[in-house]
């Protein structure tokens, strides 16, 4: 089923019962596709922002995947769940809302969502799959970001045993926001797409 609507939350149930792991799954369904579709396997490149960056991290001992940029990604994952009396309450509730700060929407999460991650806490472990990384992989994070913390990208880059890219003075977007309506993308993101571009150029 094709969303008409991408950008915003059209369809809250289907959000409140997302999980880390369905996106996991969602990303190696599309990784089996491409290797079912094709006689002569192309080259992948993943490129994942924030909560995508670590969905990424996590196929890095995958064999099908080349190259992986990661823009502002999260280092973890068991960390996003609420914590101390904020979990029980989410468990005794089913449910707890998170307002989006650009729709303004109550956006809501299944207690599912936690069992989801428990049951798969391993592989959905990024920190031990940096370890194990074999993929070539670049980490971009800006100095400002009130997201998703510097010490987030510093964390990954010190798993994966390599070098921080730093945008200074810039935002968890990179000075981007929706809606968008300048014809000049902002500098700071201008800049984390030429390193990356770089990055994939690269042999």
């Amino acid at each position: 089923e094709i969303n008409e609507n991408p950008i915003d939350f059209d369809d809250l149930e289907a959000f409140q019962h997302n999980s880390y792991y369905k996106e996991r799954e969602d990303l190696e369904a599309i990784l089996n596709l491409i290797e079912g579709k094709f006689k002569n396997q192309p080259s992948i490149y993943l490129i994942g922002h924030s909560r995508g960056g670590g969905i990424a991290l996590l196929q890095s001992t995958n064999p099908k995947i080349e190259k992986i940029v990661t823009w502002a990604a999260i280092c973890t994952i068991k960390d996003r769940f609420p914590k101390g009396e904020k979990l029980v309450e989410w468990k005794e509730k089913g449910v707890y809302y998170h307002e989006n700060s650009r729709t303004k929407q109550q956006m809501p999460h299944s207690y599912s969502q936690y069992e989801s991650f428990l049951a798969n806490e391993e592989r959905l472990n990024i920190e031990s799959t940096c370890k194990k990384a074999t993929v070539q992989i670049i980490v971009i994070h800006g100095d400002g970001d009130t997201s998703v913390n510097i010490e987030e990208g510093k964390q990954i880059s010190n798993w994966l045993n390599q070098d921080l890219f730093i945008i200074p003075n810039t935002n968890h977007t990179f000075g981007s926001s929706q809606p968008w309506n300048s014809s000049e993308m902002p500098n700071a993101l201008e800049k984390v797409c030429e390193i990356t571009l770089d990055f994939f150029n690269k042999n």
